[in-house]
């Protein structure tokens, strides 16, 4: 299993932290350095600064990905050359993330203006288009969403440029499987990461390819401090963006997205509570303090230092690439760091 570190936007990093911290990264052992992307920093450009960093301790420099891009603010030309450019200046050491982001969602599409559409057909659109052109295809191709005829990308040989798929539930897991060079996944417990297996081994039989050709890398939050609860707390905030969402969710957005998938793993009835809590007007850190520990503790670790390797270990078990999210305690970069050298790759192979 490949390990890799991610950092991302909320950690509050400048520049000059990006640096230090990809060479620090390198030092540690990390393999990888990953992002998340939304619609700030661009993280194509991102991931070539981290991997010019790392060579100064790593000659080649260590690998680095976005996990991953929501496909909304980019059309698919637009991925193939930013992610060919980035991996040709790497030495194809660049892995590229794509997922559907808020496209489910109609008030996400209207932001970007963007009409009624099926997420699954926006993303094997995508997935089809953008690895033909890392491939070297001439692109004819038509569907509701999209009409081209005889795309190419203007770079040759064209740089060999793995494309993951983001993918929660069974239907996207299955196109991962199916289309995808591996897909990127996010707050699984190990039952989920199994379950997630089976999906993309049945896309994988389903268009005649070898089920371990296509790789599964997720994002493990990890929060660490000598003082559990400052822990608890700050990696309930992180997660509540993600199983609970910015607003009380409808019923149809409760089987959709995060929401959806933290349902699937068993805990609609907390979900629940805590949405029930938000409507009767609790505040942010009322709904974080009362945050169950049960699902925090089944898809993440909080707590001292000393306990976060083994945890990590155990969360990441049958994953080809299992990446340390660092969560920070508190806002500095010393809580960075703590997470860093807690889940460094020599710690988690001897715990």
């Amino acid at each position: 299993m490949e390990i890799g570190v991610g950092l991302d936007a909320s950690l509050g990093m400048t520049w000059a932290d990006q640096v230090q911290l990809s060479r620090e990264s390198a030092q540690l052992g990390y393999t990888s350095i990953w992002t998340p992307e939304g619609n700030g920093t661009d993280s194509f450009h991102l991931c070539v600064q981290r991997w010019m960093a790392s060579r100064e301790v790593v000659p080649e420099g260590v690998g680095t990905g976005i996990s991953v891009s929501p496909v909304m603010y980019r059309t698919p030309i637009s991925f193939a050359m930013a992610g060919g450019t980035a991996s040709e200046i790497t030495g194809g050491k660049f892995i590229m993330g794509i997922g559907s982001g808020g496209a489910y969602q109609p008030r996400a599409r209207r932001v970007v203006g963007l009409g009624r559409l099926s997420a699954m057909q926006l993303m094997r659109d995508y997935v089809t288009v953008v690895r033909g052109l890392l491939s070297g295809e001439t692109i004819n191709y038509e569907s509701d969403n999209m009409t081209y005829a005889g795309l190419t990308l203007g770079m040759s040989p064209p740089p060999k440029t793995p494309v993951y798929l983001g993918a929660l539930g069974p239907q996207m897991l299955e196109l991962s499987g199916e289309l995808a060079d591996g897909a990127c996944m996010n707050w699984c417990t190990p039952e989920q990461i199994s379950w997630s297996r089976e999906r993309i081994d049945a896309g994988a039989a389903k268009a005649g390819r070898e089920p371990d050709e296509i790789k599964m890398a997720e994002y493990i939050r990890i929060c660490v401090d000598d003082d559990e609860d400052v822990a608890r707390v700050a990696l309930a905030k992180a997660t509540m963006g993600y199983a609970l969402g910015p607003t009380v969710p409808t019923e149809r957005e409760s089987q959709l997205g995060y929401r959806g998938h933290f349902a699937r793993m068993g805990f609609e009835k907390e979900l629940a509570d805590l949405n029930q809590m938000r409507a009767d007007g609790a505040s942010r850190d009322e709904v974080a303090e009362a945050f169950p520990t049960n699902i925090l503790n089944a898809v993440a670790y909080f707590g001292k230092a000393d306990g976060a390797a083994a945890a990590f270990k155990r969360l990441s078990e049958g994953l080809d690439t299992s990446m340390v999210r660092v969560v920070a305690a508190r806002p500095n970069l010393d809580s960075v760091r703590a997470v860093m050298e807690a889940c460094a790759p020599a710690k988690i192979e001897a715990a």
